[in-house]
């Protein structure tokens, strides 16, 4: 019986290495280094896709034997995509933009093994309602959780969720980070199933 491949994840984010680690399975993480600026007329949820897939391929053509998982995140604001913040003046900005709004999150997720000549990718796309916000609101959140390397400044797993008003979603990991309804799918049509073959 041939080995397991190796699991690699594209991404040095802790929110998808923490994401990936609930399937229980070994996973090495290397970075992609992958330019993530918007291409001309790119769609938000387009964007989520090609920067997953090119992601992936970064590190799958280091990695061809390996099963290689990229990611990708874009918020979308009535069709504008809003990235990492990264400074707290952005994100003040950001977060005064987003008040009252609704919010797409699309969360792409690519799997490739390049040496199979396997390549797949799928979207998995979360509505959001924030709440009206006041500025000591967005404040108290940012001082509190420092979200500048979440896109829209969101960061749903801890104070994030006071500030909103709904959440739609078919997968729940995806807003932060990694879809892995759809990760567990793409994983299952690479070889690994989660629940019956964990890598060794």
């Amino acid at each position: 019986m041939s080995a397991a491949p190796t699991l690699v994840l594209a991404s040095t984010s802790r929110y998808r290495q923490a994401l990936l680690a609930r399937l229980h399975l070994p996973f090495e993480v290397l970075s992609p280094e992958v330019g993530e600026a918007r291409l001309p007329g790119e769609a938000p949820a387009a964007m989520a896709l090609r920067l997953a897939l090119a992601k992936a391929h970064a590190v799958a053509s280091q990695r061809p034997d390996a099963v290689v998982i990229g990611s990708d995140q874009v918020a979308d604001l009535q069709g504008e995509p809003l990235g990492k913040p990264g400074t707290h003046e952005r994100a003040v900005l950001q977060l005064r933009r987003l008040s009252g709004q609704r919010v797409l999150f699309h969360t792409a997720v690519a799997v490739v093994r390049a040496d199979q000549g396997f390549e797949r990718a799928e979207l998995s796309s979360v509505s959001v309602v924030f709440r009206d916000l006041i500025d000591a609101e967005i404040e108290y959140y940012l001082r509190t959780e420092q979200p500048y390397d979440c896109a829209g400044s969101a960061k749903c797993e801890t104070l994030d969720i006071a500030l909103l008003r709904s959440i739609e979603s078919d997968d729940p990991s995806a807003l932060v980070g990694l879809p892995l309804i759809r990760t567990s799918e793409l994983l299952r049509e690479a070889g690994i199933d989660p629940l019956l073959a964990p890598l060794s």
